[in-house]
């Protein structure tokens, strides 16, 4: 039996299973990227995927990391790889360290530090880039960008041993065309990040709104969470198909959450917005429900 109970989400070719709930668990997969942001509890479900994003060290956040590590070696999976802020490294290794006493094994770890504008390699043409967020010291979000080689146009028209001939003569014939594909802000406040051009243009950008009502905007702005007043208007600039809100605190129900979104953004911002209800994804705009 899976330890967890996570949402699904079929948003075009992409697979997205997820929990979150504020203060509690966050934990974000998707299988055809390899890639899981935050790591929660370590889910079951999450174990075989071989890249997790952290992006802070708050407990709800990356509790289950060392599991996550010694259950793939229990397995016989190949060492699993945590990107996470680089002020975390130190830390996360003491607790790796404890956890091996406790345990009598060693946890293998492939473990590397971010800062913001690193990119990592996550498979062939599949990167992982930081940025930084508004939260904690060194928090970070992730955008994954696909990078393809695309030959110049004024080369389209020649044949291959042209172009091989134009390569042996240390011609510069190609570029790198980038397609952000999803961007995962963490826990944060609103920020620059939020304009940066591979955001913008990523096609699922998933985001926390911890706060929807008024009266709790003070809460918000002390632990440097977002309300639904600083994101809405931010919202709107946004080129994505798809915006999935996580982080989302129990003091607050769907149906009031749909009707503030509806009265807070537009009709077509609206109809892209998917709730992330502790295991539940929840459409705002019925435009927006799966077939």
């Amino acid at each position: 039996m899976p330890s967890h109970n996570l949402g699904q989400i079929k948003l075009g070719d992409l697979d997205i299973f997820g929990y979150s709930v504020a203060g509690e668990e966050t934990v974000i997969a998707i299988p055809q990227l390899d890639i899981c942001f935050d790591v929660g509890k370590a889910p079951e479900q999450i174990i075989p995927i071989n890249n997790i994003l952290l992006s802070h060290g708050h407990i709800d956040h990356c509790s289950g990391f060392a599991y996550y590590l010694s259950h793939r070696k229990f397995c016989g999976i190949t060492t699993g790889t945590i990107l996470a802020p680089a002020p975390l490294m130190a830390g996360m290794q003491k607790v790796l360290d404890g956890w091996a006493i406790l345990d009598g094994n060693a946890i293998p770890v492939n473990m590397v530090g971010m800062k913001g504008g690193d990119e990592y390699e996550v498979r062939h043409g599949l990167f992982a880039r930081a940025f930084y967020t508004q939260h904690v010291r060194g928090s970070l979000g992730y955008t994954m960008v696909e990078k393809r080689k695309k030959l110049k146009a004024e080369y389209l028209s020649l044949s291959g041993q042209e172009i091989i001939k134009l390569k042996q003569d240390g011609m510069k014939i190609d570029y790198v065309l980038e397609m952000p594909l999803v961007s995962y802000f963490g826990d944060t406040e609103p920020g620059a990040f939020m304009a940066d051009e591979s955001v913008v243009n990523s096609k699922v950008i998933i985001t926390e709104c911890t706060f929807f009502y008024d009266d709790h905007i003070d809460r918000a702005r002390a632990g440097r969470h977002m309300h639904i007043n600083d994101l809405a208007p931010l919202l709107e600039n946004l080129k994505c198909e798809h915006i999935i809100i996580t982080h989302i605190t129990q003091r607050i129900g769907v149906n009031d959450m749909r009707y503030i979104l509806r009265k807070k953004v537009s009709k077509e911002t609206c109809e892209k917005i998917i709730i992330l209800n502790q295991s539940t994804f929840e459409p705002v705009c019925a435009k927006n429900k799966q077939q």
